[in-house]
């Protein structure tokens, strides 16, 4: 029997072809609707897939994948998102201890060749969540004062 996608229930007739497909009316809300979803085929999954590998490995923006595949960056957009939403979150390890965050000047795009061992750092120590600490190192500011 065939189930309406509108509200679920078991009593759809019959209501004639649209564009070729046959068409189903719900007798209990009066909704129309079809068997299946034809907008998507073999080859939009693969071009998804194809998006999501791109955008997760850091190779391409929202804007360039969609002109390398000829789609809008709003589609892309929309087709990463729900491709995270239906991943799980991962999993951490209870095994781990510490973490190390190593070549920072590559993310603020500056690297300080005249920083010395010499120079006073300020350290700031934390804990953001139960079990999970963060250090911030930080060379002073030429003009700030010390207690």
């Amino acid at each position: 029997m065939l189930e309406c996608k509108n509200c679920k229930s078991n009593k759809a007739v019959k209501s004639g072809t649209v564009r070729g497909k046959q068409r189903y009316k719900c007798k209990e809300c009066g909704y129309n609707f079809i068997v299946g979803d034809d907008r998507t085929n073999e080859r939009i999954i693969a071009l998804k897939a194809l998006c999501v590998l791109l955008y997760s490995l850091g190779k391409g923006s929202y804007n360039m994948l969609g002109k390398l595949f000829g789609r809008n960056r709003s589609l892309i957009y929309r087709w990463i998102r729900e491709a995270g939403l239906r991943t799980d979150i991962p999993e951490i390890g209870n095994n781990i201890t510490e973490i190390e965050f190593d070549e920072m000047w590559h993310f603020i795009q500056s690297k300080k060749t005249s920083f010395g061992s010499s120079r006073p750092l300020t350290v700031v120590a934390g804990e953001l969540l139960p079990g999970f600490s963060a250090v911030v190192i930080a060379q002073r500011l030429e003009d700030s004062t010390t207690n």
